[in-house]
């Protein structure tokens, strides 16, 4: 392996890892805040141990994503000198107000978790909403930094100098709101979902309509509704991600497609996969004009295809399986939102096992969704860092041994995970939910 593809390997473990943690840091704080709400309207008690419980979860998995958001931070100076070099100049600013957003996350996070019993309703919900404002904000701001590299703006290169810097030009990119809205409502849809799979989960090892039953019922029902609202307003931000690619970066929009030959009325082409010597989607479905319309929402939109572009300008191809793999994961867990919701409240009946199992896999089907996404949108852009201004290799270090780094850092996230599992285990196995007084309206 090369100097670049080491390097592109360690920081990409890097990032999927510590996006789990960080997904779950902006999700959870909003399931937080929304079972602290429907506590203080219905004065159901079992929605206040939910929000105390799911305190202490997004306390220890923010003691992970710590670190390792650090981590990624240090990497990206040593693997990516070049690349720091114009972002230390253009676009800082949005990793300077980051540290603002934290310290607004920390703060209230620390009134709620010390002195809620000692705050009004109002006080709590307020405590609580800086704390999800906090959590996103951060999300959003890093995530800037990707949505820079693909519609870099705010500066001119010129004989390799950076000259004419705007650093708000820069902080508000092409694509910086819909990179915003991706991050944000992909994160929230991935919090419910993981909350509704730990509930289905303990509801199977439950005798139904006990109280510890119904409490997780509760729990999986609010993930679900929650979850379900964002998986629409992500499908609708995914169709304004595909007119973003289709303006801004066209050779990305046909490698996720498998499209190689410009044209209007240009079809959808769903599974299957990207074969370069025939150039074509193999053993994929074609829906007819699709592609078209969700690129410029008229069927007669002309897509460009990869044959307007030089081969060596081409994402690598497998692109399109981990956008189909996205979309999929995304529509399935909508369609899940769906079917749960009609179960307990129109058909009013308890859910077969076979539907908790499926509710089970809803948790570990969105993070895969975001490890997708997250691989689809970094891998889609390359062979640059910056799109048509820096390419990967300029950008990487020259240092040697980073391979023995990379199995390091493997061991180290090992470690990590190993050890939050632990925590988590061990922690809930000490406070069990028969403990708290489930069951009672105050």
């Amino acid at each position: 392996m090369d100097e670049v593809l080491i390097s592109r390997s360690l920081f990409g473990t890097t990032m999927g890892f510590h996006i789990i943690f960080a997904t779950l840091g902006v999700g959870l704080p909003l399931m937080i805040l929304t079972a602290e709400i429907i506590y203080q309207r219905t004065n159901d008690h079992d929605y206040a141990i939910m929000a105390k419980r799911w305190t202490k979860t997004f306390a220890i998995l923010l003691g992970v994503a710590i670190p390792s958001g650090t981590i990624a931070g240090v990497q990206l100076s040593l693997l990516w000198p070049g690349f720091m070099e114009i972002v230390g100049k253009v676009i800082a600013l949005p990793f300077q107000i980051e540290i603002f957003a934290f310290f607004l996350e920390a703060l209230f996070m620390s009134i709620y978790v010390y002195a809620a019993d000692r705050l009004s309703p109002w006080m709590r919900i307020i405590s609580l909403f800086f704390v999800a404002l906090g959590a996103v904000a951060s999300a959003i701001l890093i995530t800037n930094i990707h949505a820079w590299e693909g519609t870099p703006t705010g500066f001119r290169l010129v004989n390799g100098e950076v000259v004419d810097v705007d650093p708000w030009a820069a902080f508000f990119n092409p694509s910086f709101f819909v990179t915003a809205g991706h991050v944000t409502v992909s994160a929230y849809m991935t919090g419910a979902f993981v909350v509704a799979s730990v509930a289905a989960y303990k509801m199977l090892k439950e005798k139904k309509d006990t109280k510890v039953y119904i409490f997780h019922r509760k729990a999986l029902m609010l993930g679900l509704i929650i979850g379900g609202i964002f998986s629409v307003l992500t499908a609708v931000n995914g169709h304004e991600s595909a007119q973003y690619l289709h303006e801004y970066q066209p050779e990305k929009l046909a490698a996720a497609e498998g499209l190689f030959e410009t044209q209007s009325y240009a079809p959808l082409a769903i599974g299957g996969f990207t074969d370069r010597e025939s150039r074509e989607v193999k053993y994929g479905i074609e829906i007819p004009w699709a592609l078209s319309f969700l690129a410029g929402d008229r069927f007669d939109e002309v897509v460009v295809g990869l044959n307007d572009f030089p081969e060596e300008y081409w994402p690598p191809l497998f692109v399109h399986t981990l956008f189909n793999a996205m979309v999929g994961i995304g529509f399935s867990l909508l369609f899940l939102s769906i079917i749960g919701f009609y179960w307990r409240h129109i058909r009013k009946k308890q859910f077969p096992k076979w539907l908790m199992w499926a509710f089970v896999s809803a948790g570990p089907l969105s993070m895969l969704g975001i490890e997708f996404g997250w691989i689809f949108a970094c891998t889609g852009r390359q062979p640059w860092t910056i799109y048509r201004i820096q390419l990967t290799k300029d950008a990487a270090t020259g240092a040697d041994a980073i391979g023995v780094i990379f199995f390091l850092f493997i061991g180290l996230y090992i470690l990590l995970a190993i050890a939050t599992v632990l925590v988590l285990h061990f922690y809930f196995k000490r406070h069990p939910l028969e403990k708290e007084k489930i069951g009672t309206i105050q």
